[in-house]
């Protein structure tokens, strides 16, 4: 990581506002917690729920530059169907026109134009997106990693995700769980337990750190420390 890149952190959430009005007020408490650190968002893409509120956040504060989307192209179409606008994808077009043809009028490159949700790229499938967002990670300065606000399958799957890659060696970053109101203990007990029972090495169980408090999120990324029972793996340029 270049020391003089500003952070990048990819956020992982739900495109859904949850029930609690807690889970939203987050969102945009992290977007302002990026902001005064100047701190850049790579994050899905989406232009609802947590998604769209951390984004749309960040962007009225630091600018559409700040916050870069990845999107599947199959998941834009779902947002063109569901009229999810307010200058995002369905609303670059008019008269409810087709999916498809959203996308190909709004794209230059694989981008669609910087709107109040900041810039998005689009790729072809889950894997480009998850591949992507990953590298844009690692291209940032001291401080980057991955945070999990609240979310559905998707969430837990990215995050997932790339806690098995930290313990394969692919990358050295942290991954922090904001945990409000209890939401990922669940997940957090479960990891407790495969330590406990053989299944996750002792000092791997601590690759997921835990923050209550959105202050303490960045501070938990620049000070994460690898395991020193992660695999020594050579993956090339991953």
């Amino acid at each position: 990581m270049a020391k003089d890149k500003p952070a990048v952190v990819c956020v992982f959430c739900g495109s859904s506002p949850g029930n609690d009005p807690v889970h939203l007020e987050v969102a945009r408490a992290l977007a302002y917690e990026f902001h005064d650190k100047g701190v850049q968002l790579v994050y899905g893409g989406g232009t609802t729920g947590l998604m769209g509120e951390i984004a749309k956040t960040l962007v009225s504060l630091s600018g559409p530059k700040a916050v870069h989307g990845i999107i599947p192209r199959a998941l834009v179409e779902v947002a063109a169907r569901n009229g999810a606008g307010e200058g995002g994808f369905a609303s670059a077009t008019a008269g409810g026109k087709a999916a498809e043809r959203v996308v190909s009028e709004t794209l230059v490159g694989n981008e669609i134009p910087e709107s109040k949700f900041g810039i998005t790229t689009i790729v072809p499938d889950m894997h480009t997106r998850k591949r992507l967002m990953a590298t844009k990670v690692l291209e940032g300065g001291p401080g980057s990693g991955f945070v999990s606000l609240a979310g559905g399958y998707g969430t837990i799957e990215e995050v997932m995700e790339m806690t098995t890659w930290n313990q394969l060696g692919i990358h050295r970053v942290g991954i922090v769980l904001l945990n409000i109101n209890g939401y990922w203990d669940g997940l957090l007990a479960w990891v407790r337990a495969a330590v406990q029972q053989g299944f996750i090495n002792g000092g791997n169980g601590a690759i997921l750190t835990e923050a209550h408090d959105v202050k303490d999120v960045l501070v938990k990324l620049a000070e994460y420390k690898c395991s020193s029972d992660r695999y020594q793996l050579k993956w090339g340029e991953e």
